[in-house]
C-alpha cells in the first residue's frame, strides 16, 4: 500500500504538465494478484478500506483497487504496480514494462492487451533500463522494485542503477522500492546513497514492527530521486495517516529523510 500510493501520487505529479512522459518499471511482475489466500488481508488492505480515510491520496488509492475490482467482479483481485500505471497513464504517455520471469511477462502482456501504448519485455529490468534511458520525451518516471530475493545483491545492483541511469537522464524520476528488515543494513545502505547519488533524494519510510526484529518484513521504504515539488510534504499528512489506520497502538512509525540535496 505504501509502495502504491506513492506510485499514484508520482504519476499525478508527473501529469501537472500536459506534455507526455515515459513511465518505466524494471521489475513488473504478473499485473494482477488475487488476495483470497492471503493471510494478511484482514490486518492490511482490509483495515485501510473499513476506515474513514481524510488524505486524497489514500482515498484515490482506494477508488482504484475498488473500481478495479468492480470491473473483474473478483472482490479480492488486487493491481500490481503496472496494472495501477496503466489505469492512469493518457493517451500521451508511454510505457515500458520489464520482468525476468518469463511466465510472468506473459501474463503481464495479456493483462494489458487493451492498452497499445504499453510494452512488456521479458527481460532483466536492470539491464534494460539502459537502453531505455533517456526517453525521447525527456520526462520520465522509473519504478524500481526488485524481489530482494538476495538483499544485499539487489542493493548493490539499486545503487549502480541509479548512479548509471543519472549519468543518462539527470532529470529523470526514479523510485524503489526495499524492504525494513534489519535497522544496521538499511543505514549502511543509505549511507553508500548518499555518497553515490548526485541527485535530490529522499527516504520515505514505514514500520509497523522494530527495525530489527526477526519478523520477515518490518516495514517498508522508498528511495525517491529527483522528487516533484511537494511530494514530501504531502507524503508527511498521507504515510502518517496510512500508519495509524494499520499499526497497533504505539508501534512502528514513519519518516521521510532527505539523503541527498543538490538544490
Amino acid at each position: 500500500m505504501h509502495k502504491h500510493i506513492t506510485l499514484l501520487a508520482l504519476l499525478a505529479a508527473m501529469q501537472r504538465k500536459e506534455k507526455g512522459f515515459a513511465y518505466f518499471e524494471t521489475h513488473a511482475g504478473g499485473g494482477a494478484y488475487d488476495l483470497s489466500a492471503s493471510s494478511e488481508v484482514a490486518g492490511g488492505f482490509g483495515r485501510l478500506a473499513a476506515a474513514r480515510v481524510q488524505a486524497d491520496e489514500l482515498r484515490n488509492y482506494l477508488e482504484l483497487v475498488a473500481q478495479f475490482r468492480l470491473q473483474r467482479n473478483q472482490p479480492l483481485a488486487y493491481p500490481g504496480s503496472a496494472l495501477i500505471a496503466a489505469a492512469r497513464l493518457r493517451p500521451q504517455d508511454r510505457a515500458l514494462f520489464s520482468e525476468i520471469e518469463r511466465a510472468q511477462a506473459r501474463g503481464l502482456e495479456r493483462e494489458l492487451a487493451g492498452y497499445p501504448l504499453m510494452r512488456v519485455e521479458a527481460a532483466d529490468g536492470f539491464e534494460r533500463l539502459r537502453a531505455w534511458l533517456p526517453p525521447p520525451q525527456r520526462r520520465g518516471l522509473t519504478f524500481i522494485d526488485p524481489p530482494y530475493e538476495d538483499t544485499q545483491q539487489d542493493f548493490d545492483q539499486v545503487i549502480a542503477c541509479l548512479v548509471d541511469a543519472l549519468q543518462r537522464f539527470a532529470t529523470g524520476v526514479f523510485a524503489v522500492w526495499y524492504p525494513i528488515k534489519q535497522q544496521r543494513e538499511i543505514r549502511a545502505w543509505q549511507g553508500r546513497i548518499r555518497r553515490a547519488v548526485t541527485a535530490d533524494t529522499l527516504a520515505a519510510e514505514m514500520w509497523l514492527y522494530p527495525r530489527d526484529s526477526r519478523i520477515a518484513l518490518n516495514g517498508s521504504g522508498l528511495l525517491l530521486v529527483n522528487p516533484p515539488y511537494q511530494l514530501a510534504e504531502r507524503m508527511r499528512v498521507w504515510l502518517v495517516e496510512l500508519h495509524a489506520h494499520l499499526a497497533d497502538p504505539g508501534a512502528g512509525g514513519t519518516s521521510i529523510e532527505k539523503l541527498t540535496s543538490v538544490r
